[in-house]
């Protein structure tokens, strides 16, 4: 048997979603890690993943329970110090695009181009590896007021932004008057 194209097991993984009534393309939201509240999941480095990955990496660590949105390949987590956990599977990822400098005989200048394509790669999350430094292991701290105190903090600020809130409808809005 062989191993579907990318294609297909992005397809397939949408469909198994759709199938289970999620919309894969939502975050979960999770807030569990240090890293807080992220719209995206992120490189080994912070900077934040594009385009089907993020989808790609949304579904992986709901199936899986991931709360860490870092996600890094074997040979990162090795140059880390860090070693893939014995028995973790891999998650998916994805390349869309490779940049390519090309010299242009007309200008005498190199320009990049950028060349769309869809590869396979091998990414492990932060909670799949072992003996990194521990910035990408911390977890959210409790937060310092309660919650009747952070809640009035928040009523005082709409207080003071002379905002008139009102609740009702179905949609929300925002009317400015002059």
């Amino acid at each position: 048997m062989t191993t579907p194209d990318v294609y297909t097991r992005v397809t397939d993984k949408i469909i198994a979603e759709l199938e289970k009534g999620e919309r894969p393309w939502l975050k979960p939201w999770n807030a569990e890690h240090a890293a807080g509240k992220i719209s995206r999941p992120l490189r080994h480095n912070g900077l934040p993943y594009s385009g089907i990955n993020v989808l790609m990496l949304w579904v992986e660590a709901m199936e899986k329970g991931f709360n860490a949105p870092l996600w890094m390949t074997f040979k990162q987590a090795q140059e880390l110090g860090g070693h893939v956990r014995k028995g973790k599977r891999f998650s998916g990822g994805l390349r869309q695009r490779h940049d390519k400098d090309e010299h242009n005989d007309a200008t005498g200048e190199d320009e990049e181009h950028k060349i769309p394509f869809m590869k396979g790669y091998t990414v492990f999350n932060v909670e799949q590896i072992a003996d990194l430094p521990a910035h990408y292991y911390a977890t959210a701290q409790e937060p310092t007021l309660d919650t009747a105190q952070r809640l009035d903090q928040v009523e005082q600020f709409f207080k003071h932004t002379r905002a008139e809130i009102r609740h009702g409808g179905n949609r929300a809005f925002l009317r400015h008057r002059r």
